[in-house]
């Protein structure tokens, strides 16, 4: 009989998933992770759980038991609060510091759940690994769950063809309505708890009182790219993406005020009027930090620049200092430091880390 290590959340997810390898006939054993500590990571301002009698990673941490010991599977538990800190958090943190938007679910896959996690793992002696992802392996290829809209395989676009080996991915063929009933019929603790939201292990937090425990902010003029006025002050650049709209505190426009730029030098925010304002788009990109999990290298394919996003016609050229260049018609609000996934057809073939945006081939002002 195999063995199966798969990563028990606490969630209705991973819940599911170990109920459907048992039934594959799978020996199976749950791992629960605990990635982050509010006292070590300094983790007050901005933290909503911290008069709770229980944080909520312990509370995660029962909910597994509970569901361990109701499908009678053992459970193990390891700490990797530093590996997240030095893999995860710090490239988090850097990335904000040069006025990119981060995605730190990508790197947390990237680091955590299949590498440490997988080393871990193996010494359990584990055969297969597995997930609640909700994504398929399919004839060594990275596939979209048969659910499309929970389809998590943009957040597993940096793994390599390596990290995706005797992996198992139960939910890859199920919608998320059947999991709910599934863990109702188990009557498992999890069946009705909430998805988990927020930063990856970290949870929901007031972003911007978070950020205040690791990142000085630095409050600067909010300017109208086309008028040259000064509309307010920023509290700190790292608080506001492209396209963003709310939370800019500014009024007295015609029209809704977006965020199209940053200047680090200034330290100034640049928004423009309208919804659809030209500086939001543009139609190439540069992606660095490319990885593929396949030998699959066509020109026209489809993209996601951010997640849930529908599937964007692209065109890519591959590059001699192993970056890409995207090519598509006007996209809005794609933006530095998210993650350029690329798929043909249903195949994720990996993706890469945008660097510069550009519109005709010239690089946009607002890029950092």
């Amino acid at each position: 009989m195999k063995k199966v290590i798969i990563g028990m959340s606490g969630g209705v997810d991973s819940s599911v998933a170990a109920i459907l390898l048992q039934k594959e006939g799978y020996l199976v054993e749950g791992l629960f992770m605990r990635n982050w500590d509010a006292m070590i990571n300094n983790d007050y301002l901005g933290n909503p759980t911290l008069d709770q009698d229980i944080c909520p990673q312990e509370q995660d941490y029962n909910d597994a038991v509970k569901v361990c010991e109701a499908l009678n599977i053992k459970l193990h538990r390891v700490d990797f609060v530093k590996e997240y800190w030095d893999n995860v958090f710090t490239y988090f943190l850097d990335e904000l510091k040069k006025g990119r938007t981060p995605n730190p679910d990508i790197m947390c896959n990237k680091y955590i759940k299949f590498d440490y996690f997988v080393k871990y793992a193996k010494k359990l002696g584990a055969d297969y690994i597995a997930t609640g992802h909700y994504a398929r392996l399919e004839n060594g290829y990275l596939k979209k769950s048969y659910d499309l809209n929970k389809d998590q395989t943009y957040f597993l676009s940096q793994l390599s063809k390596e990290q995706l080996e005797n992996v198992l991915f139960p939910l890859g063929e199920i919608e998320k309505k059947d999991v709910r009933k599934i863990a109702s019929d188990y009557n498992l603790v999890t069946s009705t708890k909430k998805d988990s939201t927020g930063i990856c292990f970290i949870g929901e937090r007031n972003f911007k009182n978070f950020l205040k425990n690791y990142l000085p902010s630095t409050p600067g003029d909010i300017i109208n790219i086309d008028t040259k006025e000064c509309l307010g002050k920023h509290i700190g650049l790292m608080y506001y993406t492209i396209g963003q709209r709310k939370g800019l505190n500014v009024g007295g426009t015609k029209d809704k005020l977006f965020v199209v730029g940053k200047s680090l030098d200034e330290n100034i925010l640049y928004v423009a009027e309208g919804e659809d304002n030209k500086y939001l788009y543009s139609n190439n990109c540069i992606v660095e930090d490319v990885n593929f999990n396949c030998d699959l290298r066509p020109t026209k394919l489809n993209a996601k620049f951010r997640y849930r996003q529908q599937d964007i016609p692209v065109e890519v050229e591959y590059l001699d200092d192993g970056n890409l260049k995207v090519k598509y018609d006007g996209v809005k609000a794609v933006t530095p430091g998210q993650a350029c996934v690329l798929y043909d057809n249903d195949i994720c073939l990996g993706g890469g880390i945008i660097k510069e945006v550009r519109n005709d081939d010239k690089k946009l002002w607002y890029l950092l």
